[in-house]
């Protein structure tokens, strides 16, 4: 078993399990992807989106004040859009996978715009103690959020290699914790865990899987959660759950999946199963709502989880963008996507698992 504590060295991952070569990679191998298959995903995602993939008018983000947060009781929990979350645990406040900025690209006129402004603008949050990072794709790590964070926050948590390309944006090294697979550092006496994902990492044509993809499991004395990342379904969640669960909440990607991507995207049925999987008690899905990712409407990851939810009895919790939640508590939260809803004839049909049996 590696190390548990985070590497305080930038390079140098040659002796990770999750290295082959120079590269990272996942326990079940991602099958390589023809050239013929790629262009034709291009070829949909450009000529054949469905027309309610976005909004047609905004969405109903619940305003927050940097006074509010600061007088929100500990364990607050507030979604800020796709997997951004602000969590305020020991009266510190956190973020995951921080992205403020107007487009999930490398390219600020082009590329999967914002559906909503953020709840809160960035230079309005409090002051933050730490920021969580899942992987280096432009829907999770967005240079200018970074770049603005970086002499205000205290500590970077990254999986291996995610820290380096903070490191070259200017974030202090003496700021970055990088971890490998189950490897766990503490802050303020919260535990942080590393834990496995199945996903992969780039942010240009020639540095794919140069960096680690992780998911996190976050725990308070009595209080744990999971936050996924990006992943598709693997048996690594029987494992997190075995070795980290029961977790109070999961923050599950539910959204911008598609049957060509099986191995990096959850369907629907996949996340509910993981949440299971992770013995989850409450599931909060996250991935959604806020970019246009993939071939469906943006509605439905809210849609088909809910009823999948409901068939197997999983507590789930909607907030709105900005909503609180009590992570001691969790509430239910109301259908908010629905204001925007197409008739029941237009809805797409539930989602069926793929490739594996969803119990």
């Amino acid at each position: 078993m590696a190390s548990r504590r985070a590497r305080a060295a930038l390079g140098g991952y040659a002796d990770s399990p999750q290295r082959g070569g120079d590269r990272f990679r996942n326990p079940r191998p991602r099958p390589q992807e023809g050239l013929g298959k790629t262009l034709g995903i291009i070829w949909d995602m450009l000529l054949h989106k469905p027309k309610d993939a976005v909004p047609d008018a905004p969405l109903p983000v619940q305003r927050v004040t940097r006074a509010q947060l600061e007088a929100a009781p500990d364990r607050s929990l507030y979604r800020l859009g796709h997997s951004t979350l602000l969590l305020k645990l020991r009266g510190r406040f956190w973020l995951t996978d921080p992205v403020f900025a107007e487009r999930a690209s490398p390219f600020s006129w082009m590329g999967p715009k914002r559906f909503h402004a953020p709840p809160i603008a960035l230079q309005d949050l409090p002051p933050i103690r730490g920021v969580v990072l899942s992987h280096d794709h432009y829907d999770h790590l967005d240079r200018a959020t970074v770049e603005y964070l970086a002499d205000r926050v205290d500590v970077f948590l990254t999986p291996l290699g995610v820290g380096d390309r903070l490191a070259a944006w200017g974030v202090d090294a003496a700021k970055l914790r990088q971890l490998d697979w189950w490897q766990e550092t503490e802050v303020d006496g919260l535990r942080f865990v590393a834990t496995p994902a199945q996903h992969f990492s780039g942010r240009g044509m020639f540095d794919g899987n140069k960096t680690l993809w992780a998911s996190w499991a976050i725990i308070d004395d009595d209080l744990r959660v999971f936050f996924s990342g990006d992943t598709g379904y693997f048996d690594g969640f029987k494992a997190i759950g075995e070795r980290l669960g029961p977790f109070d909440v999961t923050f599950i990607e539910t959204g911008a999946y598609d049957p060509h991507w099986p191995y990096v995207h959850m369907q629907p049925a996949e996340s509910v199963q993981a949440h299971v999987d992770l013995r989850g008690r409450w599931m909060m899905p996250i991935h959604n709502g806020t970019f246009d990712l993939a071939m469906h409407r943006w509605q439905d990851p809210f849609e088909q989880v809910s009823a999948l939810t409901a068939e197997r009895g999983v507590a789930l919790s909607t907030p709105r963008m900005g909503e609180r939640l009590d992570l001691a508590a969790p509430h239910s939260g109301e259908r908010w996507w629905r204001l925007f809803e197409a008739p029941a004839a237009h809805r797409a049909p539930l989602l069926p698992a793929a490739g594996h049996d969803a119990r």
